[in-house]
Formats: C-alpha cells, structure tokens, sequence
C-alpha cells in the first residue's frame, strides 16, 4: 500500500508537466488564423443548445433583445439557471453576444424553433434573398445554414 500511496504524488506531477507542457507548445490551441464561418457556425451551434437548455430547465425561451438573453443565459433569470454556452470573448463592451466579426446575433425563436443570425463579414443587415447577401443563419430547424 505504501509504495502505491508514494507513486501517486509521481503521477500528479506527470500529469501537470505534461499540462504545461501542451500549454507552452501550444499544442490543441486552434490556429490564430481560423476560419471565422466556421467560427460562427460552432459558436451558433453552441449557443442553440445553451438556448435549448435554457428552455428545458425554465419552460420557455429567454426573451428580449441580445442583451436581455445574454444576461438570462448568465444567471440573471428568475430560476438563477446559468448555461455555459457563453464565453467572456464573445460579449462585445455592451453585453451582447457577437460573431466573429464583432457583429450582435440576432435571435428568432418560435415555438420550439430557433434561428440564430449574423450581419456577416461585410457588417450589414442583408436580405437573405438577394446573391450578393453575406448574412449567416443557423437554425433549428433543420438545422441549415447558409
């Protein structure tokens, strides 16, 4: 038993110098030159499921304008639910949830449906229709994007 209970401070210290190591290489960090339509489609599809959450522990879906439902996801709910789908670098200085070009999300929710929409790179709302339209979405739905 005693040779067990020496080899575990061993392990602890294994583990924590292979943790900095990764961290001082940078190993499993994401490139600093990733692709922000990927970025918005993974930070959408989190914050789906955050939104889903939410409803499921609540009843309904938050509401209000982007700050209204950033400060529901954070706790500041009747029921104190806190969903972890939100990062402190995806809140712009107003509190609301951005895309990776630093654009508010828009949020649509429908009966158990919800859309979650960004302006795109070029920073404009678009309508969805026209080509030259650089609008993002991610739905529920069926869970498509553009």
């Amino acid at each position: 038993m005693r040779k067990k209970e020496a080899l575990l401070p061993i392990g602890i210290a294994a583990a924590v110098a292979a943790l900095a190591a990764a961290l001082v290489t940078g190993c499993g960090q994401v490139s600093a030159k990733s692709d922000p339509n990927a970025d918005f489609n993974e930070n959408a599809e989190n914050l789906i499921l955050g939104l889903q959450q939410y409803k499921e522990f609540t009843g309904a879906y938050p509401v209000g304008n982007n700050v209204s439902i950033t400060r529901a996801l954070m706790g500041q709910n009747e029921k104190k639910v806190l969903i972890l789908s939100i990062r402190q670098n995806d809140l712009n200085d107003k509190g609301e949830i951005v895309d990776p070009w630093n654009n508010p999300f828009r949020f649509y929710f429908s009966g158990d449906e919800v859309l979650i929409r960004s302006a795109g790179p070029n920073r404009v709302w678009e309508d969805d229709n026209l080509p030259a339209s650089d609008d993002l979405y991610r739905s529920t739905l069926t869970g498509r994007t553009k």
